[in-house]
């Protein structure tokens, strides 16, 4: 991936670092707009790159059932069914088979699970999720893992993240027997598991390091533990990953989660928080959340946040787009969803920038104090 470490801030493990792929230049720390169904939902590509949005995530189950592969064959890959001429990375499905509960049945052979459209039966095995992410044309694909919610026991911990390891193998050997089907080459990441459990994300690590994949991602995390947990965790993982290749966490989450795992020495992020936030009618701004549908801001004439520079905050009040949340306007959503995105590639390029002047720290410190607030 030509992974280059471009700095590395003096006082934390925090670094910017570059790689490529087919679809262009992934400059880091980087946030991923969720785009589980081939969108990032009430926003164009055109409105992702107004945010300044390098790499989108896709998601193999839900793209899998909808619109289905042989669209997305006939169509030579997601890049080109949904307009975005920039990265893509698609997660496995493992996630969204661990949301189903009742609906699914693992093995060591892989997942059985019904759809959640129509109840219809379908296998995930690691080597059917490589050749569905070769038919989707993702960038960046993940392996297939089986994810389970914090805490659980040491027993069942242990299994899950044996498991994912075997998975892991397979996936692995899967992607070098198969052939990228478009004219670029796709890249794969395995993913650390082992709950809250140290030793078990030792070994989860040691294994997949032997595998060398392209890029490693510490899953299983924002499913239930605390947040000093989560901390202890990814920073732990960072420690013992190597630093030529990206991090990515996976799942995670508020602007504070991103700052501490940056400082972490984490690479990348996705979260559905921007998007899920804003159709519910919050907006992430520089001190706070700001829940646009109080009456508090009926006629108040100033934008979201009056320090962003966003095409929503330059051009509508809060009074209007309240008023288009009130009268179930679709406009108010789209703008609301334009500008969390747009926040949170600030926060993540900004950090970018800090990291490079070596003032990582007072960023992270100056954006606290007046988020707090």
């Amino acid at each position: 991936m030509n992974f280059t470490l471009d700095a590395q801030d003096r006082h934390s493990q925090a670094r910017a670092a570059t790689f490529h792929t087919a679809h262009g230049l992934v400059k880091t720390p980087i946030f991923m707009p969720v785009g589980s169904l081939g969108t990032v939902k009430t926003l164009s590509p055109a409105d992702l790159d107004q945010c300044g949005v390098q790499i989108i995530l896709g998601n193999t189950y839900h793209l899998y059932l909808k619109p289905g592969l042989e669209i997305l064959k006939k169509m030579k890959g997601l890049h080109n069914f949904n307009g975005w001429g920039r990265s893509i990375l698609t997660d496995s499905g493992g996630f969204q088979v661990y949301s189903l509960d009742g609906l699914k049945k693992i093995s060591k052979d892989g997942v059985e699970f019904r759809s959640h459209w129509d109840g219809s039966k379908h296998f995930f095995s690691p080597q059917k999720v490589v050749d569905i992410q070769r038919i989707i044309g993702s960038d960046i694909m993940m392996v297939l893992d089986e994810c389970i919610p914090n805490p659980s026991d040491m027993e069942r911990a242990q299994k899950a993240h044996q498991l994912t390891i075997e998975w892991a193998k397979l996936s692995r050997e899967a992607f070098f027997k198969s052939n990228h089907l478009y004219d670029y080459p796709q890249f794969q990441f395995g993913i650390i598991q082992g709950g809250i459990y140290p030793e078990l994300r030792h070994e989860s690590i040691d294994n997949l390091l032997k595998l060398d994949f392209d890029g490693y991602a510490i899953g299983g995390l924002a499913v239930g533990e605390s947040l000093k947990e989560r901390e202890q965790i990814t920073r732990f993982c960072t420690q013992k990953l190597p630093s030529e290749k990206p991090r990515y966490l996976m799942g995670v989450g508020t602007p504070l989660d991103i700052l501490e795992a940056i400082q972490s020495g984490v690479d990348m992020f996705d979260c559905v928080m921007p998007t899920r936030n804003a159709r519910n009618g919050t907006a992430f701004t520089t001190t706070g959340k700001l829940v646009i549908r109080n009456s508090t801001y009926r006629s108040d004439l100033k934008p979201l946040d009056e320090k962003c520079q966003c095409y929503t905050c330059l051009n509508f009040s809060r009074a209007y787009i309240r008023h288009l949340f009130n009268v179930n306007e679709m406009l108010g959503l789209r703008l609301t969803t334009l500008h969390n995105i747009y926040f949170y590639l600030k926060l993540v390029n900004s950090a970018r920038e800090a990291i490079v002047d070596d003032e990582f720290q007072n960023y992270k410190n100056s954006f606290l104090a007046e988020y707090k607030s």
